[in-house]
């Protein structure tokens, strides 16, 4: 599942690892969190099959800063080792002096921050990175390929209990507007079969068990019938419009 929203994701642009990662996120639901550790295997099996590619900027002008300014390692992860090294203030003795050694210190800050490349090139190097410099790190890209294209139809409009159950069909529901109408009204009208089936069994088994049941669980059982009545009536709408549309 993780590899069909990584693909729908790509589909609609080009992202780079943390980019990717947040909107993973809003795919997939604020319930649903999608780790690094989890994330670039998925991102290694897809470019291993052919459905992605990896491009790496040019490093000559490759930007390792974030949008807030902070130092970004690859995948505009916040790094703090590529923030500028500093020096404590020294202790002079003067009020005046430690103010001025502060401020000289920070206005240093400042235009190592405004110019990264240069944040961690050591003395007596000037105009190149120190080597190995991980400040000059760029964004690797992630994008799909064809193949990747004819990957993500196929796990789409892929059928069995993982795809329709409720994480499945909430995924391929994001992206209903890649497949074709028939289908769309197909994955619908499946959704809504389960959840019928779902609601006589739950009525059945409230009603010879009521009387087991203490105020909290027959509360319980109440709301999730509540729950999927209302989902029942939202599928309803969602055909009715499916239907209309395709006539």
């Amino acid at each position: 599942m993780l590899e069909l929203a990584i693909l729908g994701v790509l589909k609609e642009q080009p992202l780079h690892g943390y980019e990717l990662k947040k909107r993973l996120a809003d795919a997939l639901g604020p319930l649903s969190s999608v780790s690094f550790g989890s994330l670039y295997p998925a991102l290694k099996r897809l470019q291993a099959a052919g459905a992605l590619e990896a491009v790496e900027p040019d490093r000559s002008g490759a930007d390792v800063t974030g949008g807030n300014g902070n130092l970004t390692g690859e995948d505009g992860i916040e790094d703090p080792s590529l923030a500028p090294e500093t020096a404590p203030i020294p202790m002079t003795g003067s009020l005046g002096g430690e103010i001025a050694a502060f401020r000289a210190r920070r206005e240093t800050t400042a235009r190592q921050v405004r110019n990264p490349r240069q944040a961690r090139q050591p003395q007596g190097r000037a105009g190149g990175s120190a080597p190995g410099s991980t400040a000059r790190r760029a964004k690797k890209v992630y994008r799909i390929t064809e193949r990747g294209e004819g990957l993500f139809e196929e796990l789409l409009a892929a059928r069995g209990p993982s795809a329709d159950d409720e994480r499945g069909f909430g995924l391929r529901l994001v992206f209903a507007r890649y497949l074709p109408a028939e289908a769309r009204l197909s994955l619908l009208e499946r959704r809504r079969a389960q959840l019928v089936e779902r609601l006589a069994k739950t009525r059945t088994s409230a009603r010879t068990g009521r009387e087991r049941l203490d105020a909290y669980a027959r509360s319980l059982a109440e709301h999730r019938t509540e729950i999927t009545e209302r989902d029942i009536s939202w599928l309803d709408q969602l055909i009715a419009a499916e239907r209309e549309g395709s006539t």
